[in-house]
């Protein structure tokens, strides 16, 4: 096997902006998502790909939602696994698809991948992540006491279901992706941070109502089958320090000592999107990690060349 990395990519990837939502505006996205990847391959690289399903999990509850009055609904870890089958079908597919025109002889495989998390994980006491539908307040009120839902108001919007967001502790199908990626296979894994599952006493798992974050559960994919780099494909090119104000600095190379003074003064990174990305990246590292890349789909074969993206290393 040669070099060795774990990319993950984002929403964007997927849903480029509200206009573009369908299943088919999702399939060409991506197709060019997958195009730069495919770009990576042909140069050396084996790839396991990560990625989000925040919308896509948010669109099976909507439809659940409003079909609740004639069939069940879908609960949150089976819509993961929903997302993990049709996210993968659409990477493998156009994967397929870019390794023939390039003359790559290549399979690539989605895995249905479990993650677990703690029973005892503090997150579990303090649900925050917001997902589904807005609701009216007597709708929540009733949810919550006939379903055991947590529900918040949300800045004035309306109403919304909130979960637990655990931190990941083991992925369970980890040694499949190992023996698939030995085997010449680019792997699709950990889609949307993984399905949460928790392990009783005797090691029987069971899917719980959470969302993993898919920044820390690529961390840990990286980490545990010690990828040679960990690339993370957001929305924007590089990195930048003092984020949306007038001092704002992009950064083409950081070191893990100041990824984590960056993280720890809290003004430079938003967090609900840049923050978790930088949070993940110190984790890999300090793991053992070699270095890891932030940047653009549009960007990742530049990136790799030193062109372009923010690398961060170890010292």
């Amino acid at each position: 096997m040669g070099r060795l990395a774990v990319v993950a990519i984002g929403g964007n990837s997927l849903i480029k902006d509200p206009r573009h939502q369908t299943v088919e505006d999702q399939y060409r996205a991506a197709g060019e998502t997958c195009a730069h990847i495919a770009g990576m391959i042909r140069a050396g690289w084996d790839v396991a790909i990560t990625h989000g399903n925040g919308p896509q999990v948010g669109f099976i509850l909507r439809r659940s939602e409003l079909a609740r009055h004639e069939l069940h609904e879908v609960p949150l870890d089976v819509c993961g696994a929903d997302t993990q089958g049709a996210i993968g079908y659409a990477l493998q597919q156009n994967l397929y698809n870019h390794f023939r025109r390039l003359g790559i002889a290549k399979p690539a495989v989605t895995v249905v991948t479990q993650v677990e998390v703690a029973a005892d994980d503090p997150a579990f006491q303090h649900p925050t992540k917001p997902i589904g539908s807005y609701m009216d307040e007597a709708t929540a009120t009733r949810r919550r006491d006939e379903d055991g839902w947590a529900v918040m108001e949300d800045a004035g919007r309306g109403w919304r279901r909130v979960v637990p967001s655990p931190l990941p502790r083991r992925i369970v199908e980890e040694g499949v992706v190992r023996a698939l990626l030995a085997d010449g296979c680019t792997v699709i894994a950990v889609g949307g941070g993984g399905i949460p599952v928790v392990a009783d006493a005797d090691g029987a798992l069971r899917g719980v109502a959470a969302v993993i974050d898919k920044d820390y559960a690529s961390s840990l994919l990286a980490s545990t089958i010690r990828a040679d780099l960990f690339l993370i494909s957001t929305a924007v090119d590089r990195v930048a320090v003092n984020f949306g104000q007038p001092n704002q600095e992009w950064v083409s190379q950081m070191t893990l000592a100041e990824a984590k003074r960056y993280l720890a003064e809290g003004t430079h990174f938003a967090k609900g999107s840049m923050a978790p990305k930088i949070q993940a990246v110190v984790w890999y590292l300090e793991r053992g990690g070699r270095e890891a890349i932030i940047t653009s789909p549009e960007q990742i074969e530049r990136a790799l060349a030193g062109e372009a993206g923010t690398r961060i290393v170890a010292g």
